[in-house]
């Protein structure tokens, strides 16, 4: 498969877009971004940091900063974006417009067993266990379902590999 377009992966924090996100772009021989990463780089502080010390708000204008920078590039290649990134401002037009949009479908309480095991690196879900944390993913979902459906594919994220969903990639394309 020729690669010319930049891919660009959403979904609900631990839904596998860095996971699937470095395999797919290894497999297509392009590069692989992951916008937090990116994030922690520019700023030289976590993503945690940067929510506990400046706020959530502050932290969305950073991102859609580094968004813009990664966007006004030729070419990035697969990107992972934030579970939030296309809610705010006009990011899910520029993201729609820069390359194909996918979203990673899971269910909430494979969401929750996923994000238990990885709860350090979370602000979102500090101190959150069990059903509030099942609670807060069920609202965070319904309050982003509407852009996530706005994604050019949408895929289960369950036992997805990048071979499936570079398949869908061209079926979509025909």
């Amino acid at each position: 498969m020729q690669h010319n377009e930049n891919i660009f992966l959403t979904g609900f924090m631990g839904s596998g877009k860095t996971t699937i996100g470095k395999k797919l772009a290894k497999s297509l021989r392009c590069d692989f971004v992951d916008l937090d990463d990116y994030i922690e780089k520019k700023e030289r502080l976590t993503i945690q940091t940067l929510f506990e010390n400046f706020g959530e708000a502050t932290f969305r204008k950073i991102e859609q900063t580094c968004l813009n920078e990664l966007l006004s590039l030729d070419s990035v290649g697969v990107v992972s974006l934030g579970g939030g990134t296309i809610c705010y401002e006009n990011n899910l037009e520029k993201i729609k417009k820069s390359g194909t949009l996918i979203y990673l479908e899971l269910p909430a309480v494979t969401l929750m067993q996923r994000l238990e095991k990885s709860m350090n690196k979370r602000p979102l879900l500090k101190n959150l266990k069990g059903e509030e944390l099942l609670t807060f993913i069920n609202n965070k979902l319904s309050e982003r379902q509407n852009f996530y459906n706005k994604a050019h594919i949408t895929i289960s994220g369950l036992n997805l590999t990048a071979q499936m969903l570079q398949q869908k990639i061209i079926d979509q394309k025909k």
